[in-house]
């Protein structure tokens, strides 16, 4: 098999997995968006598995993912920033991602707000919040959530700034998939009350990777990141 027949037929099964865990918890497949984690993946994979029909991709890396953007103008691709995000770094994501999953501070806030104000457009984020309390990851700690997400709110003007989607998480690594549920119920929980207590509708929960995915649809994952059951294992960074 060619590398595009062999990343179709993975992305396939991904697909039948994803329908197979909405229809054990009575959700319609539509509902999960299945984000291809194409990082350290050449540009290549992505405009084969684009061609079976996959739209959404995420990068980690800015570098690599501008550069992938510009081999693939003219692709119908959905860019996803998904990794840790330097605010130095706002002035290159604002308007090239169609979701950024990683904001996590006052300081990238204010300086991607400042970035989509200037250039008149909406940008849609995602607050990460680091729920296992590592030191090594990203994410805004949960007693500073409430806080940072009535900021986000706020820099919207007019119509340009931040459009605050919801919440992202990446829980501790765990051998079983059942020991990550708890954090997903949690992250649902947590966007439940956020949206409450805003008063502003939260559609989006990024969570579930190729090991645990299926567990977080069940608690109610609308976005899931999948990178290994798709790509295969990454190739060391260069």
């Amino acid at each position: 098999m060619s590398r595009a027949d062999v990343l179709c037929a993975r992305l396939a099964e991904v697909r039948r997995r994803v329908a197979a865990a909405c229809e054990g918890c009575g959700r319609e497949p539509g509902s999960v968006r299945l984000v291809a984690v194409s990082k350290f993946h050449p540009a290549s994979d992505i405009a084969a598995l684009v061609a079976c029909g996959q739209r959404e991709f995420g990068e980690s890396y800015l570098q690599e993912a501008l550069a992938k953007q510009d081999e693939l103008v003219g692709q119908d691709v959905l860019w996803h920033y998904v990794g840790a995000l330097q605010t130095k770094k706002a002035k290159d994501v604002v308007g090239r991602f169609g979701l950024v999953h990683s904001v996590d501070s006052e300081k990238l806030a204010r300086e991607l707000a400042k970035r989509a104000i200037a250039a008149r457009l909406l940008q849609p984020v995602l607050i990460e919040v680091n729920l296992g309390d590592e030191e090594q990851k990203a994410g805004v700690d949960e007693a500073d959530l409430s806080a940072l997400a009535e900021l986000v709110v706020s820099l919207n003007k007019g119509g340009c700034g931040l459009d605050l989607r919801g919440l992202m998480c990446l829980p501790p690594m765990f051998d079983a998939p059942e020991e990550a549920r708890p954090y997903f119920e949690h992250l649902r929980e947590l966007r439940d009350e956020l949206s409450a207590s805003l008063g502003l509708p939260l559609p989006e929960l990024s969570m579930g990777m190729t090991g645990d995915f299926e567990a977080a649809i069940e608690e109610g994952a609308t976005i899931i990141r999948v990178g290994t059951s798709i790509f295969g294992p990454r190739p060391p960074k260069a």
